[in-house]
C-alpha cells in the first residue's frame, strides 16, 4: 500500500509561477525607474539661478508696467507686416 503524499507530484519552484513575476515586475521596474532618474539627474543637473535674479524680476516688472514699450518690437513687426508695397521706406 502507497501512501497518498507518495503519488503527489512535487511542487515546482516559485520561479515557475506567472503570478510571482507579476507581483515582483512592478517594485522592479520602479526601482530601474529611480535609478534612471537618479542618473539623469547626476548626470544633467539644472541650471543655478542667476545672482541678480532679483534685479531681473523687477526690469521685466518694470516693462509689464508700460505696454506700450513692452509690445514695440511686436507693435513695430506687425505695422511693417501691414504695410502696402509702395509705401514701405527704401
Amino acid at each position: 500500500m502507497t501512501t497518498p503524499s507518495a503519488n503527489k507530484p512535487a511542487n515546482p519552484p516559485w520561479w515557475k509561477f506567472g503570478y510571482v513575476w507579476l507581483i515582483v515586475a512592478g517594485p522592479a521596474i520602479v526601482i530601474v525607474a529611480g535609478i534612471v532618474t537618479l542618473w539623469i539627474a547626476v548626470r544633467m543637473p539644472d541650471p543655478v539661478v542667476a545672482e541678480d535674479y532679483y534685479r531681473r524680476g523687477v526690469e521685466i516688472n518694470k516693462t509689464l508696467e508700460n505696454p506700450d514699450t513692452a509690445l514695440l518690437p511686436a507693435m513695430k513687426g506687425r505695422n511693417h507686416a501691414a504695410t502696402p508695397e509702395g509705401d514701405k521706406p527704401r
